[in-house]
């Protein structure tokens, strides 16, 4: 009786929804990538499909540059402001991200027209770094409101049914011989097409006028907090694309092709098994009080995580050929052997999430901030070392020390948090 007045309250209701939507979405979105991926390693060819994926990199690692003023930041603004404070807390937080988005892809395209990178590889980026203009300014200020008001619902349906727009639009092209630069554009024309939904949603909940104001004082504010969050997420997000940043420098883009083909892969294995930690995160962590049972509930939640990535790594290096050869066809043989390795990376990178849910609890902003630079500077050193000698399988070294690296300071600030 007691969990059933629990679910029918409806803030408890309310936020199960927005799980449930939220799972749908990271599962469709991991779905397109897998399927977009195969279309595109079997039309573009090892060679081709490494320069795609290099230039996917080197957009993620743009792309945090434009998360200034983040959700944590934003969302708890909304909740704490009056309702009538809405159009300029919006307003002024658009305006910061508008002004940091266009300034870098400006600069990226000028990088681009002066040769910074492989002709066909910047070709390709000048169509991906389109979406910094809509990404953070449009889709990330709306989903800050709906996330304030825990219900994500419209932006995920936008995200979910244009990413199925995209993968069909992937395959027509692909079909149509479309050259590989002309597939960038289809990532920007996404990002924009759910910056409008999310914009013509917001107006229609808001009598027909956008009423977002820019202030000065919030302006400035925005622009200052929450920095070094920020500055931790650039340098998780370098750590997390460094191994192909440096592969570029030393191996063929054709074998960069066949590490990013398993990579990618192993990267939606983790981002699905990561999202058990974001589910219960709320329940098991966040409002958790008391010492003891938190700590009763991390050892539960680290074994729960070790042995479902465990056994998730046993199922996908049993079936390393299989996958491979039926997403990407038989050019990526050589990507087997990568993925074999790679998946258990899956092991450190779920303890590390793991161990971060209490970082991000006590909100220990320098403590991320230096357990990522830690990270990056070690899978730094350790590639300088192993790729020369291994080539792609010393880039795993270097993810896989960095991730313990990351780990470790997670436990020792653990121990200090929880023994205060």
């Amino acid at each position: 009786m007691l969990s059933l007045k629990r679910f029918t309250n409806p803030d408890v209701a309310r936020a199960f929804a927005n799980i449930v939507w939220l799972g749908l979405e990271r599962l469709t979105q991991i779905a397109v990538a897998i399927v977009i991926s195969g279309v595109l390693a079997r039309y573009f060819g090892p060679d081709v499909f490494g320069k795609w994926q290099y230039a996917n990199t080197l957009l993620l690692v743009l792309s945090p540059i434009t998360w200034v003023c983040g959700a944590e930041i934003l969302v708890p603004t909304i909740v704490n402001r009056p309702p009538q404070e809405l159009g300029t807390v919006l307003g002024s937080a658009f305006a910061l991200r508008i002004g940091v988005s266009a300034a870098a892809l400006v600069l990226t395209w000028i990088g681009i027209a002066l040769g910074a990178t492989d002709p066909l590889v910047g070709a390709m980026l000048a169509g991906l770094v389109v979406t910094m203009l809509f990404r953070e300014p449009f889709v990330g200020v709306i989903n800050a409101w709906l996330q304030s008001m825990t219900y994500s619902k419209p932006q995920l349906l936008a995200s979910m049914t244009t990413a199925a727009i995209k993968a069909l639009l992937v395959f027509l092209l692909a079909r149509a011989a479309f050259a590989p630069a002309a597939f960038g554009w289809l990532w920007a024309l996404e990002s924009a097409a759910i910056g409008a939904v999310l914009l013509l949603y917001f107006r229609r909940r808001h009598g027909g006028k956008l009423g977002w104001h820019v202030d000065r004082a919030l302006f400035r504010h925005f622009a200052t907090a929450g920095t070094v969050f920020w500055l931790g997420l650039i340098c998780m997000y370098l750590f997390l694309k460094l191994d192909r940043l440096m592969l570029e420098r030393t191996i063929s883009f054709a074998d960069l092709g066949r590490y990013s083909a398993a990579q990618q892969l192993n990267e939606n294995w983790i981002t699905l098994a990561l999202m058990l930690s974001q589910t219960i995160a709320p329940a098991f962590v966040y409002r958790v009080q008391e010492t003891a049972q938190l700590r009763r509930n991390l050892v539960r939640l680290f074994a729960l995580t070790a042995l479902v990535m465990v056994a998730g790594a046993l199922l996908l290096d049993a079936l390393a050929g299989f996958i491979i050869g039926r997403v990407f066809g038989p050019a990526y043989e050589g990507a087997i052997g990568i993925f074999r390795w790679a998946v258990w990376l899956s092991v450190p990178a779920g303890l590390e999430a793991i161990g971060n849910l209490v970082v991000l609890k006590y909100q220990a902003k320098y403590v991320l901030l230096a357990k990522w630079l830690l990270a990056l500077a070690v899978a730094f050193a350790v590639n300088l070392v192993a790729i020369a000698r291994f080539g792609a399988y010393g880039a795993l070294l270097g993810l896989a020390a960095g991730y313990l690296a990351a780990a470790c300071v997670n436990l020792y600030y653990i121990r200090f948090k929880l023994a205060s």
